[in-house]
C-alpha cells in the first residue's frame, strides 16, 4: 500500500493495553485503501485508568471517524457509546464505534458474528450443536451470544472469574434461545469448544481446557492470534479436530468492522443531501 497522507486523511485508533501485539492496524488501513477512502488506522496504547479522558480529548478532533476497541477496553468504550446496536447492548460492549452525524459516538460488536461466521465456512454448523465456551470477557461474550442466536442447543460457560461467569450465563438465558449452564474446561459431549481466553499466548501457559479428551469429532476453536498455532490448536490438529485460530476469526472481524467504519462516509453523504 502506498500512503498518501494530507490533512484530508481521516483517522481511525485501534485501543489497547497492551497494543503491541496488534496485527490489524496495516490491515484495516489497506481495507480502507481498496475502498477509495482516505483513511488510516493508527495504533494507541492506552492504559484503562486513562482511557475517559483520552476518548474525551480524541472526540474533539474533528478528522477522527472510528475506534477499535481491544483488551482490554470492550466493556469501558460501551460507556462512551450515545447509540449502539441490539448485539453491543445486550453484551454491554463495543469493539468498534463510529462518529454519528451529531458527533457523538455509535457502537457495534463484531467478534461473535465473525467468529461464527468463520466457523460456519469452515463447514461447523452450530444449530442442533453443544457448545463448552471457556472465557466470559469481551469477545468470550460476543461469541457466546452469537452461538445462542446461531441456534446452538447448549452453552457451557467456563470462566475462573466466577461473578463474570455468572452474570453471562444469566444474561444468556434470559434470551430464551437454548440451555446455558456453568460449565467446567473439560471437552467431553460438546461438539464445539472454544477459547476465548488470553491462555495459551506465554509458553508456559496450561491448555484452558484438557485437551487429552480431544476426539476427532469435534470443532475446536482459539481466539489467540500470536502464537499463530496455539499449543491446544496444535494438538486439537493432531487427533484430527477441525480447528479455527484467531487469525481466522479477525480476517473476517476486520472485514465486518472495515464495513461499519465506511458507513460513516456514507452516513455524512446522506446528511448532506438532506
Amino acid at each position: 500500500m502506498s500512503i498518501s497522507l494530507s490533512g484530508a486523511t481521516r483517522l481511525h485508533f485501534i485501543v489497547g493495553d497492551p497494543i503491541a501485539q496488534v496485527k490489524s492496524p496495516a490491515g484495516v488501513s489497506q481495507a480502507f485503501h481498496d475502498a477509495g477512502r482516505d483513511a488510516l488506522c493508527v495504533p494507541a496504547h492506552v492504559a484503562p485508568a486513562d482511557l475517559a479522558g483520552w476518548v474525551e480529548h480524541i472526540s474533539k478532533a474533528r478528522n477522527v471517524d472510528g475506534i477499535i476497541a481491544t483488551i482490554p477496553h470492550k466493556f469501558a468504550c460501551f460507556a462512551f457509546c450515545t447509540t449502539a446496536s441490539d448485539r453491543a447492548t445486550f453484551l454491554g460492549a463495543v469493539n468498534t464505534m463510529r462518529r454519528n452525524i451529531d458527533g457523538t459516538w455509535h457502537g457495534d460488536m463484531f467478534d461473535g458474528m465473525g467468529y461464527v461466521d468463520v466457523m460456519k465456512a469452515k463447514g461447523c454448523i452450530p444449530s442442533g450443536q453443544r457448545a463448552l465456551l471457556v472465557g466470559a470477557g469481551g469477545a468470550g461474550s460476543a461469541i457466546a451470544y452469537s452461538l445462542m442466536t446461531a441456534g446452538v442447543t447448549e452453552l457451557a460457560v467456563h470462566d475462573e472469574d466466577h461473578t463474570r461467569r455468572d452474570s453471562l450465563v444469566a444474561r444468556l438465558a434470559s434470551l430464551g434461545m437454548g440451555t446455558v449452564s456453568v460449565g467446567r474446561p473439560d471437552p467431553r459431549g460438546f461438539g464445539i469448544v472454544i477459547n476465548a481466553t488470553p491462555i495459551g499466548m506465554k509458553q508456559d501457559d496450561p491448555h484452558p481446557v484438557d485437551s487429552n479428551h480431544f476426539t476427532p469429532d469435534q470443532f475446536v476453536g482459539c481466539v489467540i492470534t500470536v502464537p499463530a498455532v496455539p499449543p491446544m490448536i496444535a494438538v486439537a490438529r493432531a487427533k484430527g479436530c477441525q480447528t479455527m485460530t484467531g487469525a481466522d476469526m479477525f480476517a473476517r472481524v476486520r472485514d465486518l468492522m472495515v464495513a461499519f467504519l465506511l458507513e460513516v462516509h456514507r452516513d455524512e453523504v446522506a446528511g448532506s443531501e438532506g
